[in-house]
C-alpha cells in the first residue's frame, strides 16, 4: 500500500531534524510542502501523479491568492523540489517533476554600503554625559565592533556567550544558519571594546560564569534581536549619521571592505559562513574603483 503524502512529509522532517537543520528552516519546509500537498488533495492528485504542469498551476495559484514575491515563489519551489527529490531517492516516487521546472530568477541587488569614514564616525564617537548612557554606550560599542569586526549575523551576535570568546587569540565561535558552527577572528578594537563592556557588565550583574550571554540589558537579560537593532540605529543617529544603520548592513560593510583590501574571496566566504561561493561573489561587484586599480596594476595591456 502506497505511503500517504503527509506521512512521507513526516518522515522527511525527521530526517532533516537528524541532519541538525535549524527550527526556522524546518518550519519553512513544513509550511511550504504542506501547502502543496493540500493543493494536490484539492485537485485529487496523488504525489506520484504530479507533473510539471501541476507545479506551474500551484505556483500560479499562490501568486493569485497570496500575491507572493518572486523570492517567496523560489523558496516554495525549492522546498517542494527537495522534498520530492528525497522521495524519489527513497523510491517512494518514480520521478521528481521539479527537476526540470525552473522559475526565472530576478537579478540579485547589490547590498547597500557605508563608507569606512562613516563607520569610524559611528564607532569612535564620544561617550554621552550621563553615567547610565555611558554604560549603555560601552555595551553598544562592543556590539557594533563585533558586527563590523567579524561580519556577524544579528542572531549570531545575540546568541554569543562568554565561553564562545577566546580573548587571548581573538577568536569567536559562532553558530550560524543550519546550526553550523564556525570560528572567526575579531580585531583589537573589538577586543578593547569588549574589555570595557565587561567592566560595566560586572556592575550590572556582578560575577558571571562562561555560559552567560555577552550582551544583556540592565536587568541581566539577554538582549532581543529587536533591542539590538534599535540600539544600532540609535547609535548611528547619535553620531549624526543619516544612514539607516542595521546589523546586516554592518555585515555587508565587513564583507565589502575585507574583500576590497584582501581580494581573498575564499577567506571572506569562510568568515561570513556562506555555504556557496556564489553568495559571497556579490561583493566582488561593489568596489569598482578597487577593481579598476587592480586591473591597471596587473593587466599587461592596461598601461601605456
Amino acid at each position: 500500500m502506497p505511503i500517504g503524502a503527509m506521512q512521507l512529509l513526516s518522515m522527511w522532517m525527521k530526517q532533516l531534524e537528524i541532519q541538525n537543520q535549524s527550527a526556522h528552516t524546518l518550519d519553512a519546509y513544513f509550511r511550504d510542502v504542506t501547502a502543496f500537498i493540500d493543493f494536490c488533495y484539492s485537485q485529487n492528485l496523488e504525489l506520484n501523479q504530479v507533473e510539471a504542469a501541476d507545479l506551474r498551476q500551484y505556483l500560479a495559484f499562490k501568486v493569485e491568492q497570496q500575491q507572493l514575491s518572486s523570492s517567496s515563489l523560489q523558496r516554495h519551489l525549492s522546498s517542494i523540489r527537495q522534498f520530492m527529490k528525497w522521495a524519489e531517492q527513497g523510491q517512494y516516487l518514480t520521478i521528481n517533476p521539479g527537476d526540470d521546472f525552473k522559475l526565472k530568477r530576478q537579478s540579485r541587488p547589490l547590498p547597500g554600503l557605508v563608507d569606512i569614514e562613516t563607520i569610524h564616525q559611528i564607532l569612535d564617537q564620544t561617550a554621552p554625559e550621563s553615567v547610565l548612557e555611558q554604560q549603555r554606550w560601552l555595551r553598544d560599542k562592543a556590539m557594533l565592533e563585533f558586527l563590523y569586526s567579524s561580519g556577524l549575523r544579528l542572531a549570531e551576535l545575540q546568541g554569543l556567550n562568554f565561553n564562545d570568546i577566546n580573548l587571548g587569540r581573538m577568536l569567536l565561535r559562532v553558530t550560524g544558519k543550519g546550526n553550523k558552527t564556525r570560528v572567526v577572528p575579531f580585531g583589537q578594537k573589538a577586543k578593547d571594546a569588549l574589555i570595557e563592556w565587561i567592566k560595566v557588565y560586572r556592575l550590572w550583574l556582578g560575577d558571571f560564569n562562561p555560559e552567560l550571554a555577552v550582551f544583556i540589558s540592565q536587568k541581566g537579560q539577554r538582549l532581543t534581536a529587536r533591542q539590538i537593532e534599535n540600539r544600532v540605529k540609535y547609535q548611528a543617529q547619535r553620531a549624526g549619521v543619516s544612514v539607516d544603520l542595521h546589523p546586516h548592513l554592518l555585515r555587508h560593510c565587513f564583507a565589502s571592505h575585507m574583500l576590497s583590501n584582501s581580494g581573498d574571496l575564499r577567506a571572506v566566504q569562510e568568515m561570513l559562513g556562506h555555504q556557496n561561493l556564489t553568495t559571497t561573489q556579490i561583493y566582488t561587484h561593489v568596489d569598482f574603483e578597487h577593481l579598476a586599480h587592480v586591473y591597471d596594476q596587473a593587466h599587461p595591456r592596461a598601461t601605456k
